[in-house]
């Protein structure tokens, strides 16, 4: 997010190359790394660390010779696998024989879903996605409250068929029809069956869930909102 310029070593000019504008500069995303001390030796920050150390000192030719010894201690290692003839396996990449390119094993290019994901990160070379699976439960959950009311209904409906047909007085049987006015059969239950079937809230979880998930949607809209503020 700052100016680079290309220098013109034979007449000693400067060329503007890239210079962002302030509104480049706010979309910056933050920088998070893992602690130097906690990397792997092989980890870019570790690995290149001398490298970065010369460049940032303006030394070249140090940063030049970092660089070789890094490749020469690569092009060593491949050199005694041929000659072991040991195969190398690549821990995080998969080659495409199809387009003969190495692809990320674990890349994850769905659409960001700000209600039910939390945050993206990185540990061991895997990026991974922290999730609320919110949703998924609660359809769950309210799926088997469905059923379960289901069944309840289709056992009641069936008892009273069942007094229905018994051998008991008339006026007992009239008693028990006017009772038991459950219909006889239940097919598919839409959202709206539930009231029509007197459960206006199938369970405490079902209803807790459903609040949780609205207060997870206004407080997503409200930073929406106050990064609409902020561009603005």
């Amino acid at each position: 997010d700052g100016e680079v310029h290309i220098n013109e070593l034979k007449n000693g000019g400067a060329e503007m190359f890239w210079n962002p504008t302030s509104e480049v500069r706010r979309q910056r995303l933050k920088r998070h790394i893992v602690l130097f001390e906690e990397q792997t030796d092989f980890e870019s920050e570790r690995l290149w660390q001398h490298v970065t150390s010369a460049i940032n000192k303006g030394d070249q030719h140090k940063a030049t010779q970092e660089k070789f010894v890094l490749e020469e201690e690569q092009r060593n290692a491949a050199r005694e696998r041929r000659e072991n003839g040991t195969e190398w396996k690549p821990l995080l990449f998969l080659h495409d024989a199809a387009t003969n390119e190495w692809r990320y094993k674990y890349e994850d290019l769905r659409p960001w879903d700000p209600l039910n994901d939390i945050a993206q990160f990185e540990k061991n070379g895997i990026l991974q996605t922290m999730e609320r699976h919110l949703s998924s439960r609660m359809s769950n959950h309210k799926t088997a409250c469905i059923n379960n009311q289901i069944t309840r209904h289709k056992r009641a409906a069936k008892d009273c068929r069942r007094r229905k047909t018994s051998d008991q007085p008339s006026n007992h049987s009239q008693n028990t029809e006017s009772s038991c006015s459950t219909p006889e059969s239940v097919q598919e239950l839409s959202d709206d069956d539930g009231k029509y079937l007197g459960f206006e809230s199938l369970c405490a979880q079902c209803g807790k869930e459903m609040n949780h998930l609205k207060e997870i949607h206004s407080a997503v809209l409200s930073l929406q909102r106050a990064q609409q503020d902020i561009h603005r």
